[in-house]
């Protein structure tokens, strides 16, 4: 019999790819989107007429209540999030609220009305932050380095809680970056391809960006997806660090993004502006993923000059060759 998922942030890019790979797999999945006045569904526009869509929002208790009758799920996938680290600093109450409180009110309404849906939170290697050891695992101590970080380190320990306190299965997938032609253009990569992209059809002249000597381990979404719903087909519910075990400094992306378009001298068309440079900067970035491996039997394919490549030739296409 076919299985029920929620997913919060569908319209996101991992909750599109998420829904993509549920259906694949015959589920009836429903997702959970904030009413606006200018619906932003683009991601999952080809799939609409296969999923159910339901309002909510995550500061507010009773629209997770309704979704959670309306669907009966069997499993929850809670990918929403106030997820850009810059605007946490502007707006660090807010971004508490949604991904602080809000998995709070989404625990608190499956424990009351589905307590036996199995959950999956998304974590962040933003937890780790200033970096006690490389690369990090699942026993690697937390450092948060803003409000975002600091959000979801209390998301994390409120999974941790419900889990030991109430039984429940929630398991924590602690994803480093990942990337795809559906990141938003808020995010450092996305914006990169498409600057790129457009400098090389002659549409812009320069690119802003802030540090460049930050080192990241960036994989590919749709491969990701498949380790949260991995993880929520284990007998028993636990924490898991994903990502490709390689890390490569922001340089190393841009330079990739222009050789991609064909120009090498890359650095006359960066611009340094100290308002992209975050308050608290995490330098280095570095997943030890062997335990997904082990026991999820999940591995990263896409590395880093194959990722940048999809991103670059997607936002060319874009332009209109």
């Amino acid at each position: 019999m076919a299985k029920t998922a929620l997913i919060t942030g569908t319209t996101g890019q991992d909750g599109s790819y998420l829904a993509e790979l549920l259906l694949s797999k015959g589920y009836t999945v429903y997702g959970l989107v904030r009413r606006l006045s200018s619906p932003n569904v683009a991601n999952i526009r080809h799939i609409m007429d296969q999923i159910h869509l339901l309002d909510g929002d995550m500061t507010d208790q009773s629209s997770i209540i309704t979704a959670l009758k309306e669907s009966k799920p069997e499993e929850i996938y809670n990918l929403a999030a106030q997820s850009f680290v810059q605007t946490s600093f502007r707006q660090p109450v807010l971004t508490a609220d949604v991904n602080g409180l809000g998995v709070i009110r989404l625990l608190e309404a499956a424990k009351e009305i589905h307590p036996d849906a199995r959950i999956y939170q998304a974590s962040t290697s933003e937890l780790f932050g200033l970096v006690k050891e490389s690369p990090q695992n699942e026993n690697t101590p937390f450092h948060p380095r803003s409000p975002y970080g600091v959000s979801k380190l209390f998301a994390y320990w409120a999974c941790a809680n419900y889990r030991e306190a109430y039984g429940m299965h929630i398991s924590n997938g602690i994803l480093y970056n990942h990337e795809s032609q559906r990141r938003g253009l808020e995010f450092l990569t996305r914006k990169v391809t498409q600057s790129v992209a457009m400098i090389a059809k002659g549409r812009a002249k320069s690119i802003e960006l802030g540090n460049l000597d930050p080192k990241r381990d960036w994989g590919y979404a749709p491969e990701y997806v498949d380790a949260m719903w991995r993880m929520l087909q284990q007998p028993k519910p636990d924490d898991y660090v994903i990502g490709t075990g390689e890390s490569h400094t922001v340089r190393e992306f841009v330079k990739l993004a222009f050789r991609e378009v064909g120009i090498e001298d890359w650095e006359k068309y960066v611009r340094t502006d100290p308002k992209h440079i975050r308050p608290a900067e995490v330098y280095t970035l570095c997943a030890d993923p062997s335990k997904a491996r082990r026991v999820l039997g999940w591995q990263a394919k896409t590395k880093l000059p194959d990722l940048v490549k999809i991103m670059v030739r997607s936002d060319i296409e874009r332009l209109g060759g």
